[in-house]
């Protein structure tokens, strides 16, 4: 299923959003200019290498330094190819607008950063002897699913599924939806239990701890009614109420 419709409406301009799909595909662009050597050197430094910490606390070396905490970050902002890029910015562009509408612009961001962070922990717990440069963002927006589940688990989500070359369009609830998706991330963490720990792939791990970072998190932080009026029952979009259900 792919998502191409969210129907909860929002009142407020998505400017951080639209910031960080910008920065994300800024950076992406500066990653495509890079020559193969440059690229490796720069994915070592801003990408995170699980293995790189395992080994300094095995030693007792516990004592990082600031720039040892950089790539928990900075993976975030960066992506693997053209289509590992859409795929994020699609989904961060489809479902990022109603959280940060209703967290405010600058609750949103630092809960953007902590899914992230969150995401980053998880995929080093997990995966504490790889060598492979984990980066992306869909540990972040991995919460910000997990928060749209929560705050509305029965909006209706507008997908397509093809069928060969046919397009078939559904509406599902947000639950279904983003239930079927966590679960997936599920069965492929415990699969990823039984490989080599180095070997390389979907960072699973970094999903889950996004997504339940997001669904802990995110209902804490939404903003008080006085300071975001309401909708009234007449202000849906699209045949949707104010929480996106028919």
């Amino acid at each position: 299923m792919i998502p191409i419709r969210n129907a909860v409406p929002t009142r407020y301009p998505p400017v951080i959003t639209w910031m960080l799909i910008a920065t994300n595909c800024l950076v992406f662009l500066f990653q495509d200019s890079l020559s193969p050597d440059e690229l490796l050197l720069f994915l070592r430094q801003f990408a995170l290498i699980p293995a790189r910490y395992s080994e300094a606390f095995a030693s007792g070396d516990t004592d990082l330094a600031a720039v040892d905490i950089v790539p928990f970050f900075t993976m975030m902002f960066l992506h693997g190819g053209w289509l590992h890029l859409i795929l994020n910015m699609w989904t961060l562009w489809l479902f990022g607008p109603a959280i940060e509408d209703r967290l405010g612009h600058g609750r949103y961001l630092v809960f953007y950063l902590v899914c992230g962070l969150a995401a980053s922990v998880a995929h080093v717990m997990f995966n504490p002897t790889s060598i492979v440069p984990a980066l992306g963002a869909s540990g972040a927006i991995a919460g910000i699913l997990g928060c749209y589940m929560r705050l509305f688990p029965l909006a209706r989500v507008v997908v397509v599924v093809p069928i060969l070359f046919i397009p078939l369009f559904f509406e599902v609830y947000a639950y279904v939806f983003i239930g079927l998706w966590f679960l997936l991330q599920l069965l492929g963490s415990m699969a990823e239990l039984l490989q080599p720990s180095s070997s390389g792939g979907v960072a699973w791990w970094a999903h889950v701890g996004g997504f339940v970072a997001g669904l802990i998190l995110g209902p804490l932080l939404v903003r008080s009614e006085r300071r975001y009026r309401v909708y009234y029952p007449d202000e849906g979009t699209l045949g949707f109420d104010t929480r996106g259900r028919i």
